[in-house]
């Protein structure tokens, strides 16, 4: 466990010691405060003319009008800036030729990629405790429910694992960053674009594209509901992605 942590913090260190982790938070934090006051005026507007016209406060849910459009919103950007977390963490290594160290480092295949792993999760999540403090605001001048604030971040968390390991996988098969994170941003609007393919089929076949939708299985989290269904899709989805990481570093180290 040492070994991974270890070297977790320096996937940790050499994100801020590259300009990717001040322009990825930096710019998740931009877009975030746009939507965050965009979406908060919205309800407020639409607040005080439901009591004007005599409808009252409870027409309006915090929770479901104001806080779920603005999760559902974070999940593009995700497509966008997550590709450039993943996409250095293998390609980088073989285009300096660190690859060689690492891979012949006394450390296991599956240490290294969860120790990249957890570096890029941190990362991850270190963006979204940027929200942290808007999420509080909310609760000093309103009263939003917890639980589904708690279940939509647990879905982020979950989702932004997913989309981390498959960049992995990505990652660890070309040498050029700009290529990884290109493919990596087309396989995440696959998986995003899958379920509307879908609908036009019909069917069997609208069930299946549905299920394999990365974004489909966020719905429930975004509504304080946890089904184990979801659960199950996104451990797997990541351990697949691990998975497969681990068969391509362990076909590089054939190799070299």
């Amino acid at each position: 466990m040492s070994n991974i942590l270890a070297l977790a913090h320096k996937e940790i260190r050499s994100y801020f010691a590259s300009p990717i982790a001040y322009i990825v938070i930096g710019f998740f934090a931009l877009v975030y405060g746009y939507f965050y006051v965009v979406m908060l005026q919205y309800f407020v507007r639409a607040s005080m003319q439901g009591g004007r016209m005599g409808m009252g406060a409870p027409s309006m849910n915090i929770n479901q009008d104001m806080l779920r459009p603005v999760v559902q919103n974070l999940t593009v950007v995700m497509l966008f800036l997550l590709p450039m977390i993943t996409m250095r963490t293998y390609s980088e290594e073989k285009r300096s030729g660190t690859i060689e160290l690492l891979l012949t480092s006394p450390l296991t295949d599956m240490q290294i990629i969860v120790g990249k792993f957890l570096g890029a999760m941190t990362l991850y999540g270190a963006m979204l405790a940027i929200t942290i403090p808007h999420m509080a605001l909310l609760f000093v001048y309103g009263r939003p429910e917890w639980k589904p604030i708690a279940s939509s971040y647990l879905g982020l968390l979950l989702m932004g694992g997913c989309f981390i390991s498959l960049g992995l996988f990505i990652s660890s098969l070309t040498k050029n960053q700009i290529v990884a994170a290109a493919i990596t941003f087309a396989t995440f609007l696959m998986l995003w674009v899958i379920s509307w393919i879908g609908s036009f089929s019909g069917g069997t076949m609208n069930d299946v594209l549905s299920y394999l939708s990365i974004i489909e299985h966020l719905e429930d989290f975004t509504k304080g509901v946890i089904d184990t269904s979801h659960l199950i899709y996104y451990l797997s989805f990541i351990t697949l992605g691990l998975f497969l990481t681990a068969k391509s570093v362990d076909s590089e180290r054939w190799r070299g």
